[in-house]
Parts: C-alpha cells; structure tokens; sequence
C-alpha cells in the first residue's frame, strides 16, 4: 500500500495536456503512480467529479518576515500555493548589521504595507548574514514550501551604510562586497537577486528604497556574482519612466546579458500611460526571441486598493479630522462619522495634505467603486464613485463617505490602481495569449491593510476559466510547471511519477471567491486582510493533507527551498 490515493478525479496534470480520469498514488512525499485502478492506499481521497491538480508555485510574494514567525502562510496557503517565492521589489530583512534592523523595517512597512510594530515584535533578527537568514527559516515548518531571493535594498544598506539610504552611488569597493554577497547567498541556496527602481517604493516619512538611483555598474556587478554562480533568476520593478520604456528595458538587458542568467519584471497596464505595457511586452517578447530570458509578470485583475474604516487606508484617512478618532473602535468611529458636524469636517478638509499614502493622489473617484458581496473585480464605468456622484448631483467625496458607512462599517471601496485603464480586462486577456508571460504579483503576505491580492490564483480560475471560458488546462499550466519553470524549480509543477506531490483537489462547480474580512492576528495584535476562496476540497504538499475544505489540518510539511538552477 502507498501512503496515499487520491482517487477518480479528473487530472490536469499541468503540462497543458487534457485532463483525464485516473488515480494519483503518493509514497513517501512523491508521485508514485497515476492510472486507472491503483491499488489502495492508506489515505484515500474521493476525487470524483473533481479536478485534481498541481499545487500553485507563486513567484511574487513578501512573506519574508511571516516566514519567521508563522507556521500558516495565508493567504496563499488557502488559495491552492504550494510554493511561494519571497523577497521581491528588492526588500527584506538580510542581511542585516546589528543596530540598523530599523532602517530595513521602516522600509518594508512603507513598500509592503507591513506595519513596524508587527515586524518588530515578529522579528527577532538572530542572524546577520543572508545564509543566517535562511537557517533560521530552516528551523521553522510550515504548510507550504518557500524559496527566498536576495534583496537588493538589504545588501545596499548592509555595505554602504547612510550613503544607501541617501541614494548615493555605489564606488567599484562597494560594488564588489554587493556582488560577493549576493553571489555567496545564491550559493547557500537563494533563489536569485531583486531590486526596485520605482518611485512608488518609499518609506513612511517618504524617504525612496535605497536602490532607486543604482547605476547600470552596480546592478550589472552583481550579475556577474549569479553569473559565477551559475544559478538563480534576477526580479525587476521599474516605472519605466525616464526617458521611456525602451531606455529602462535596454538597461535591464544589459544586465541580465551579463548575468548570463534569466530575469523576470512586473508589467501592468499604467492608467496614465496606457499603450506602455504593449512595448515592453514586445521589447521582452524580442528578447526572449534573441536568447535573453527577460519574462513579464503580470496581475490577473486590477490590482486593487481596499479601502475602508477595517483597513489601513480610506479616502479620507489623511485628514485632521479623521486622524483625532482613527484610533476608536469600528463602532465608536462608525458613530463619531454618522455625527453631521463630523461629516462636514471632513468633507471640507484637504484629503492629501496630511496623508501618508503616497498611492492616495493616483486614485480617482472615476475609479473606485462599491465592492460587494460576492466581491466584484470587474464593475461598470456607470458604477464608479464618480458616476453614481454624478446621477446624483452630489460630491464624489460625499458618495465615497456613505459608502464606507455601510454594513456598520464593514464594507470597502473596491479602488482599481492599474489594470483597468478602459474598465476592461482586455490588457490581462491579451497577456494571458503571450507564453513568454507570467501570471504574478499577488504580493501575498504584503499589503496587509489595503490589498487582498494573494486571491489570484483562485481568480484566475474562478474568472478566467468559470467566467470567460479560458482552456482550465492552460491556467493550471500557467500556474504550476510554467511559474516552477520561471522560478528554477524543476522538481515540482507537474503530476509526474517521480516528482513531489504538491497537489490541489478542486470542486470546479462550488469554486469561487469570498468577500475580503479582517484578522487581528499578527504580532501584536495587528491587523490584515483575508480573503477565502470555496472549492478547495483538500491541499497536499509534499504528500501530507494541509488543508482541508480550505481549514488547516495541522500538517506542516513545508520548508525552506534551496536553489535548485
């Protein structure tokens, strides 16, 4: 007998082929068959009428420091991920020197939304070294693998000290201590190297990532360290901007040339430049036809900001007047703002000069909506705030005002920040035709009070495939040996005798998204956002059931990756 049997469902396999009915035997945390008719097994698990899968390989998340004091990490745990790679847009806690824990805290909390006093309470910083980091990731099981990449922003502060954080360049000293480190933490098992170059990545005092103004020298250094390696990817956020898309992507492919290594950037389709994504779409598509593994990542949906009195951001949270009651309960602030002298402050009161949101003056009223329940990701234009505003001869701040009043306080403004220039999925759909793109950037584990992205993978199929009719043979692919591939995980992402069983057993018909709530579960009681998905019949990971109809079953099979390519 093996030690487990899932049987009679329907196999998508995750190569794109057809699915077919059989059994998949699991022996000792690996697929030991799948057939018709296999003899029985210890565990069974009726997969009639369901589609049994290959667990979700996420390579954009942020669980860096909930690695650390988390066994459980939901989101993505929930939405079918199996494996998630960490430490992306080149921010993360290693390494670090004594003394300076703060400096890499303060920016994790302004690029990923992670509150400091979360972070400092969840951290203990036992290490200094990035292999440090990884052994005291090692020490810790969980319910999915992780994979971490070496942070960029961490490495320049560890070696440049203020100079970093002052954005000074780096001198050829510091460039070679940059590539002798990231090269050694790729050695002792990281996946790669990430950096940012966007202006959107700041602290809350406002002050850019360290690594925004790093020459094409420096970056183009420390991919000769992969390339001495000879393994591990390279991840890239940029705006794009100065002085336009082909400049920026011209410097990314140089450095990866000399990486001699593959690379992956996020692409969402801009609201104030909205024919750029197709020219880095094709400037990457021309790469890769040119033997220069440059890949786009790309969200499935808007990426949405959710905005509300549970969350960490609303429309109004910048002003005097709501700061003097924002540390009330819900239901003590929910009354304070139903009081007609209250609400006439506010609506009088400058939304953006006293918020640290630096996200708040990119969002317009034309583009947020109500979200609903079921959530709705893709409303009409005649929905928006400013729409409705307009039917009504009202102020778009006074309709965004009741909206965060109703269910108690309990709702959320559904605001699209890309993605959804003309109201349309049309940018995603079109990407979603390209193989050389990536379906990404959940940022799961990120985020926590204003975006509910670690969702995607159950969106793409729930949308996608339920929705919009899209092959499920594809997205699973898409998902699974596709995003392994890209990550260097050769080992996984395809149901294949001899591979690890990281496996998904899937109730298509009953598949489908909850309405987001909030947790006060993180150190020190802080808050994030959660968003449950039904028709997940059970989760397995490396052969063990981690969940089951989306409840932990206190398994915890998963562990830290080391690089594998």
């Amino acid at each position: 007998m093996v030690d487990l049997v899932i049987r009679g469902g329907t196999v998508i396999d995750g190569s794109g082929a057809p699915g077919r009915v059989a059994d998949v035997a699991i022996e000792g945390g690996r697929i030991a068959a799948i057939g018709a008719g296999l003899p029985r097994g210890r565990e069974e698990i009726d997969a009639s009428g369901k589609l049994v899968t290959p667990g979700f390989v996420d390579i954009h998340t942020h669980y860096d420091g909930q690695a650390v004091w988390d066994s459980h990490l939901a989101p993505s745990a929930i939405h079918g991920v199996t494996t998630a790679v960490m430490g992306n847009c080149g921010v993360g806690f290693a390494p670090v020197r004594p003394g300076t824990e703060d400096k890499l805290i303060e920016l994790m909390e302004g690029v990923e939304d992670i509150p400091a006093p979360v972070l400092s309470q969840g951290l203990d910083f036992r290490w200094e070294s990035f292999a440090e980091y990884m052994a005291a990731l090692d020490q810790k099981p969980r319910d999915i693998d992780i994979c971490a990449l070496v942070p960029h922003a961490a490495v320049r502060v560890y070696v440049m000290g203020e100079r970093a954080l002052a954005l000074e360049s780096a001198n050829q000293g510091d460039i070679a201590e940059m590539r002798r480190i990231v090269a050694e933490a790729v050695e002792a098992g990281a996946f790669g190297f990430s950096t940012s170059r966007t202006i959107s990545h700041k602290t809350l005092k406002g002050d850019f990532t360290p690594t925004l103004r790093a020459q094409e020298e420096e970056l183009a250094g420390i991919a000769e360290g992969l390339r001495a390696v000879g393994k591990g990817f390279m991840e890239f956020v940029s705006d794009f901007n100065q002085p336009d898309p082909a400049t920026e992507f011209g410097l990314i492919r140089r450095v990866v040339e000399r990486s001699g290594r593959p690379a992956v950037f996020s692409l969402t389709a801009r609201h104030d430049r909205t024919e750029a994504w197709k020219e880095l779409l094709a400037l990457s598509n021309q790469a890769a036809r040119e033997g220069v593994p440059i890949r786009p990542v790309f969200p499935p949906r808007p990426i949405g900001i959710l905005m509300g009195l549970l969350g960490s951001q609303n429309p109004f949270s910048g002003t005097p007047s709501y700061k003097a009651i924002a540390h009330l309960p819900l239901a003590e602030r929910v009354a304070a703002l139903r009081e007609p002298e209250t609400r006439a402050r506010i609506l009088a009161e400058d939304r953006f000069a006293g918020s640290n949101f630096p996200l708040l003056a990119r969002l317009s009223f034309e583009r947020m909506f109500p979200f609903g329940d079921p959530p709705n990701y893709t409303p009409p234009k005649e929905s928006s705030i400013a729409a409705q505003a307009a039917r009504e001869g009202r102020r778009p701040e006074e309709v965004a005002y009741d909206m965060l009043l109703a269910d108690d306080g309990n709702s959320f403004i559904f605001c699209a920040l890309t993605n959804y220039a003309d109201y349309t999925l049309d940018a995603s759909a079109e990407l979603l035709r390209h193989p050389n793109t990536i379906i990404g950037l959940s940022d799961g584990g990120a985020h926590v009070g204003f975006i509910s992205d670690g969702s995607f993978p159950s969106f793409v199929l729930a949308y996608w495939g339920k929705q919009r009719g899209l092959p499920v043979e594809e997205l699973i692919r898409r998902q699974t040996s596709d995003t392994a591939r890209a990550a260097g995980l050769p080992d996984r992402g395809l149901l294949k005798p001899g591979l690890r069983a990281d496996i998904n057993v899937i109730d298509w018909e009953a598949l489908a998204l909850e309405r987001p709530g909030m947790l006060f579960d993180l150190p020190g009681g802080g808050r994030r956002l959660m968003q449950k998905a039904r028709g997940y019949d059970a989760t397995i990971v490396a052969g063990a059931v981690t969940y089951r109809g989306g409840e932990a079953t206190g398994a915890l099979p998963g562990r830290l990756v080391r690089s594998m390519a």
